[in-house]
């Protein structure tokens, strides 16, 4: 028998234990009201087979307005987690190279480190004047940007009229394209996110996505067992509604079906089954389906306290996180459990 199967059977059995604490029964010992969450689940748009004309999303957009957000929250990285993942990029197998860009230039033209950008940031909001001027704005955006925060340059940027959005005020020419992301696909960090921030009069989106749960690779192997663990037994239903609604989504109507099946939680059970579930029955020696578990669960619980301390100064604030359709669940499951929380239904405000 080889040896960690002895270990494992000579291994003491202990009962199962309670925690001593539950915050979910203590909700009402809150003082005043509980911050309010809707989670949207969204499908990557630059995964689309066709990238989705904007004016597609209006009556997403319309409908995520009535909510009326105070905090947005959008998956895409810091510019304080981009920094750490360069710095320990071997630690976190590339992810800075999968999921950052490269800072030199906007450091350069700035005269700015993202961290002393991301002071400037808040120093800048914590005076912010009710009615900045243009050039409050475009010097903003350039903030922004050297803080690693392209979405939140991009809403100071669409709250300028037209004919002030030009370089100027620190914001270079070549940051002027950034922001403009000619030739990039569509995303919804900025197509959804930041277009809703700019909507409501908000300064600002808030990145919450993590990679620091990325670790070095784990080689071929690990990912022949995951790829075999999703494509065990027939292709599970919500896979092929997937793929329907994607082949046919040619207007708003379409657009809005497709959000509504992905944030049904009959949609989201199903989802998280034929992808967490497969893999944490897998069955090698190593488990490498519970370590691709492991990481899951990690990266949401990071995601889950990132949105949390976005609106760690603003109590009873109106939440909308804007973040994958498989993130949901775990991000309904974890935030839910919060004390001063409340969930919102996602599906009761896409009919």
């Amino acid at each position: 028998m080889p040896l960690f199967l002895i270990a494992l059977a000579a291994a003491p059995a202990f009962a199962a234990g309670v925690p001593a604490f539950d915050p979910r029964k203590h909700k009402d010992e809150i003082t005043g009201r509980p911050a309010e969450i809707l989670v949207l689940g969204t499908m990557h748009l630059s995964q689309l087979p066709h990238a989705p004309n904007p004016a597609l999303l209006d009556p997403l957009i319309t409908r995520l307005a009535r909510f009326k957000p105070d905090v947005i929250t959008i998956e895409g990285l810091s510019g304080e987690q981009c920094d750490t993942l360069r710095r320990f990029d071997v630690q976190h197998g590339g992810a800075w190279k999968d999921y950052c860009w490269d800072m030199t230039d906007v450091e350069k033209a700035s005269g700015l480190s993202v961290s002393a950008a991301m002071s400037e940031v808040d120093r800048t909001l914590a005076s912010w004047p009710e009615n900045p001027t243009a050039a409050q704005r475009r010097h903003l955006a350039m903030l922004f940007l050297a803080a690693g925060d392209r979405a939140s340059a991009t809403v100071q940027w669409l709250r300028l009229t037209k004919s002030e959005r030009h370089a100027g005020d620190g914001l270079t020419d070549s940051m002027v394209e950034m922001i403009l992301r000619k030739g990039k696909p569509a995303n919804e960090n900025y197509a959804i996110g930041a277009a809703l921030a700019a909507r409501l009069r908000l300064e600002r989106v808030y990145p919450v996505d993590d990679h620091i749960a990325d670790g070095p690779d784990l080689g071929p192997d690990y990912a022949k067992a995951i790829q075999a663990a999703w494509n065990s037994g027939p292709e599970p239903a919500v896979r092929s509604a997937y793929k329907r609604y994607e082949a046919n989504l040619r207007t708003s109507a379409d657009l809005m079906g497709y959000y509504r099946f992905l944030n049904a939680p009959a949609t989201q059970r199903a989802t998280i089954a034929s992808d967490m579930g497969r893999a944490a029955r897998e069955p090698s020696p190593q488990h490498y389906g519970r370590q691709y578990l492991a990481w899951w669960e990690s990266r949401n619980l990071r995601m889950a306290a990132n949105i949390r301390s976005a609106f760690g100064n603003k109590p009873g604030a109106r939440v909308l996180v804007i973040v994958g359709a498989t993130h949901k669940g775990y991000l309904d499951a974890y935030l839910g459990m919060m004390q001063g929380v409340r969930l919102v239904d996602a599906e009761q405000l896409l009919r």
